[in-house]
């Protein structure tokens, strides 16, 4: 007799995820994690697995799915979850094969297909940069005679700023091109929008989204990403257009792209030349760069475990509630840093609430009441920071975490 256990595989190439995985074995789940053998010994939370196997980096997708089928053989698993973006085509293969509840391929590539993903938003009514697919050169040759550069060479399926190519004139394009060869159709090109970057995290259940909460980058990611830099983002004041705006923005795109429950972190850009918001991309995972902690500390929600007892609910014939939740405001200062452990002791300010542990890094996450304070305080640490620690270096090939 098949056993009655509820289980769940979760994909991740990633060290990310723990809180996830802690949910799941909090309300009764159990948790198998799959990851690369580089992660064996990853800071995961053994106590909550009840197994965790390791495969080699670059499998192909038909391998993956002959390693968890033989997977199966001895675990019944119910639900499937990628922890990591990279991963989330893996695991709507894995579902389709299975015929288990969740996106499907063709619904996942509008969270992770940044062609897909303009196309769904731009049919939906939304504003979006004009853009074009890199696949016909007479298409690109209008497209560039039409639309003022300069344009922006994209990957269709990378993560944050990862191998952005600003182009100034058509030859540079060509030139890009030819260095693409075959994977060129993996790109887009897009015009380049000037303006303030926001990113909204939200959790969708039953097709709408029942919470989200808004926040502005400092500098734009790519800017950070390409040129190095200090990165900060911060809370919105939640009375201010912008506030009301993205909410509203945001309400409507997120699940209308076909997200039924989950979480997203899309990115905006209200634009210099109009004023107006611009889809950008958005992404079926909670936000990198400890987004989640800054969320966290601006409204008491775990993303991390609130999307683990969105996959669990259903599992246990229990409907999802959000949890009690607070309106305050928060704000993170992250680098780059020269030393492996920066010393971040001497920032003592009291509204500090969350200090970042990770190699060759200095963060913190205040928090505060009043908008105008967090303000303040990434100005003068993102100062600091700047030169206390701040070291640069090529932008990655591939993310890093």
């Amino acid at each position: 007799m098949a056993d009655k256990i509820e289980r769940i595989l979760c994909i991740s190439s990633y060290e990310k995820g723990q809180d996830f995985l802690r949910q799941c074995a909090d309300m009764g789940v159990r948790p198998t994690l799959l990851t690369v053998e580089k992660l064996r010994d990853g800071d995961w939370p053994w106590d909550c697995l009840e197994n965790i196997v390791c495969m080699p980096e670059d499998l192909t997708r038909e391998q993956i799915l002959n390693t968890v089928c033989w997977m199966a053989r001895e675990r019944r698993f119910d639900r499937v979850v990628a922890l990591d973006e990279f991963d989330q085509e893996t695991a709507a293969a894995v579902r389709e094969h299975w015929r288990l509840p969740g996106m499907n391929l063709s619904t996942t590539a509008f969270y992770r297909d940044k062609l897909a993903m303009r196309t769904g938003a731009r049919e939906a009514g939304f504003l979006v940069p004009e853009f074009c697919r890199v696949l016909n050169y007479d298409d690109l040759r209008h497209y560039m005679a039409s639309v003022p550069g300069p344009w922006l060479l994209k990957p269709r399926a990378e993560a944050s700023a990862l191998g952005i190519r600003k182009i100034q004139e058509p030859e540079q394009l060509w030139r890009s091109l030819d260095e693409l060869g075959d994977r060129q159709s993996y790109f887009l090109m897009e015009r380049f929008v000037p303006g303030d970057i926001f990113h909204v995290d939200s959790i969708v259940s039953e097709g709408r989204v029942i919470f989200s909460v808004v926040h502005q980058y400092g500098r734009p990611p790519m800017q950070v990403m390409h040129e190095g830099g200090v990165f900060t983002t911060r809370t919105v004041d939640r009375t201010s257009p912008e506030w009301r705006d993205l909410t509203d923005f945001n309400d409507r795109l997120a699940p209308g792209l076909g997200m039924v429950s989950g979480v997203t972190h899309g990115e905006y850009i209200r634009a210099n030349a109009d004023g107006r918001f611009y889809f950008l991309e958005i992404a079926a995972r909670v936000g990198g760069a400890f987004i989640v902690d800054l969320v966290q500390a601006s409204t008491g929600i775990n993303l991390w475990r609130e999307w683990a007892r969105l996959e669990v609910a259903p599992m246990l014939g229990t409907p999802y509630a959000l949890p009690p939740n607070y309106e305050e405001y928060a704000g993170s200062v992250l680098c780059l840093a020269q030393t492996a452990e920066p010393d971040t002791s001497s920032f003592d300010a009291p509204e500090i609430v969350y200090r970042m542990k990770k190699h060759h890094h200095a963060g913190l996450i205040v928090r505060s009441p009043n908008p105008a304070r967090v303000k303040d305080l990434l100005e003068d640490y993102g100062d600091q920071f700047a030169r206390r620690y701040l070291a640069t270096m090529p932008a990655p090939d591939k993310p890093t975490a």
